[in-house]
């Protein structure tokens, strides 16, 4: 996407030593609409700078600004929960420097307002748009490392010494996120040693200490008291090992295939030579704000969501509680995280895109995606790897299993059981090369009724209320209320009861006792 086609305006808030990168991107992306920062001296600069630009030193004359429907947000990270939510109630989508928030609760706030209102909100993890992190991902998801071990990360300076956070909040979010990211699960204990030799009670030097699940082990190392820039990223595979060097001009992601042999049961290093790993360099800022204006443009949920960002407050959170009580391990789950203030839950590695509604006490589960436009009812429960819409509309209390696909066309009732890997088509008739979306069958499931797994149904179908789908069964016509159905293609072969006890001769339940009476080639139920 080229940049005259990015149709949002955004406005900076803050343009200091970091928010004038974010003014320079936007503004060769042709997205910038105005920049506001308290300091006239600063504003005067840019405006010569980048002709054209609105500045202004009131926040007010952004958000009333219509004409602006973005903002991103450089100001000191105390500021960003209180900005970021003025932000949000002025209908503006929101990209906000790392960290999200100070604080967990204010986290939720912020991800919660978001969603209500159907606007974007994506966290400054710039790292995670590096195309060296993008190819070290590729190299551990595809097994060139194998079963990973250890991970440590440094990112040291002498820079600038912030008053109003310490070393761990003003680095380490960058680190936490690459890792969390490359090993796609969250530490279960954390531990944070840490000295302040310059202000009191503002650490300049942490050691985090991180424990995941699967037996990895994660160090990060950050100081702004250190006498070079090192910024430097080392990942340990039982079969190679990785180093990502952000510093280094040439050599950013090196492979070393080390082995270790055991010899008369000692551990006995092989070194090998180190392998520099190709890939296209681009500048992650650029990468990252053009992601926003597309995100933006496509109502599609960022890389580093609020999810994802929430994420990282979480073991920041935890981390700082260990740093508070001198290096004492915290469990994640134990640390003072806060309660969440949405309605609904959503794992971690699930995506939902804005807008889209989602119920009270909904659950969606590992890697699943929500696409926007849907509409989802009170207390379902969404499996894994699910894909749901555009569009499409679920009632209250239904159960959609694993690797289940909803597409577009769709709509379930209320109390709707969807088997695992039962199967939805939409249209007809498809070719690869020829676009039907225009001829998009809708396919009806009323309430209660059940589909078992492996089953499909053909578009433009209605299962009946309290209907039962037998595994397996190809659907390829209406299927009445309470029948029973199976095989391919699916043939009735007797009445289900609401509660899902196949109904004999008698047509009462023998389970709850429910009674049905024959009308026609159908039955309903008596009382």
């Amino acid at each position: 996407m080229v940049a005259s086609e990015l149709t949002s305006k955004v406005a900076v808030i803050g343009a200091g030593s970091w928010g004038k990168n974010l003014v320079r991107n936007f503004y060769h992306l042709g997205a910038l609409a105005a920049v506001c920062d308290p300091d006239q001296r600063v504003l005067s600069t840019l405006a010569q700078t980048y002709p054209g630009i609105t500045t202004c030193e009131n926040l007010d004359a952004v958000l009333e600004n219509s004409a602006i429907n973005a903002v991103a947000i450089a100001s000191p990270a105390v500021h960003h929960y209180s900005l970021a939510k003025k932000c949000l109630s002025a209908g503006k989508d929101v990209f906000v420097e790392k960290p999200l928030a100070m604080n967990v609760s204010e986290g939720q706030e912020l991800v919660a307002l978001a969603e209500r209102r159907g606007l974007i909100l994506m966290v400054g993890h710039v790292l995670q748009y590096h195309s060296a992190v993008w190819k070290l991902k590729e190299l551990i998801d595809t097994g060139e490392l194998g079963k990973i071990r250890y991970i440590y990360s440094n990112r040291l300076n002498i820079g600038k010494i912030r008053t109003e956070e310490n070393i761990l909040w003003s680095f380490a979010p960058h680190d936490i996120s690459i890792i969390l990211a490359l090993l796609r699960e969250m530490p279960e204990n954390i531990s944070v040693h840490g000295e302040h030799f310059l202000q009191t009670k503002v650490a300049d030097v942490t050691l985090t200490a991180l424990s995941f699940p699967s037996g990895v082990k994660a160090h990060i190392f950050v100081s702004w008291l250190h006498p070079f820039k090192e910024q430097k990223l080392v990942i340990v595979g039982d079969k190679q090992m990785a180093v990502f060097d952000d510093v280094s001009p040439d050599k950013k992601l090196m492979l070393y295939p080390h082995q270790i042999e055991w010899i008369e049961r000692v551990p006995v290093a092989r070194k090998a030579e180190g392998i520099a790993v190709p890939f296209v360099l681009s500048e992650p800022l650029e990468n990252e704000c053009r992601h926003f204006l597309e995100c933006g443009q496509n109502r599609l949920s960022p890389k580093t969501n609020g999810h994802e960002g929430l994420r990282v407050l979480k073991v920041l959170q935890a981390a700082q509680q260990s740093l508070n009580q001198q290096g004492a391990p915290v469990r994640l789950s134990e640390s003072a995280v806060g309660r969440s203030v949405a309605p609904y839950f959503v794992h971690e590695t699930a995506v939902v895109d804005m807008p889209a509604h989602i119920g009270r006490g909904t659950k969606i589960w590992h890697f699943s995606h929500i696409l926007r436009d849907c509409r989802l009812g009170d207390n379902c429960n969404i499996g894994q790897n699910v894909v749901i819409g555009p569009g499409v509309t679920i009632g209250n209390g239904c159960k959609i299993q694993n690797n289940v696909s909803i597409y577009h066309g769709v709509t379930l009732e209320d109390f709707v059981f969807c088997g695992p890997s039962m199967v939805f088509t939409n249209v007809l008739n498809p070719r690869a090369q020829i676009p039907r979306m225009d001829e998009v069958r809708p396919t009806l499931v009323k309430t209660g009724a059940t589909i078992g797994a492996n089953a499909t149904i053909v578009c433009g179908k209605t299962i009946g209320r309290y209907a039962f789908v037998g595994a397996g069964a190809v659907v390829t016509k209406d299927v009445p209320d309470y029948a029973l159905v199976a095989g391919n293609p699916a043939r009735q072969i007797g009445w289900m009861c609401s509660c899902g006890t196949r109904l004999k001769g008698s047509l009462q339940c023998e389970a709850c006792g429910q009674r049905f009476k024959q009308e026609g080639s159908n039955i309903m139920p008596v009382g």
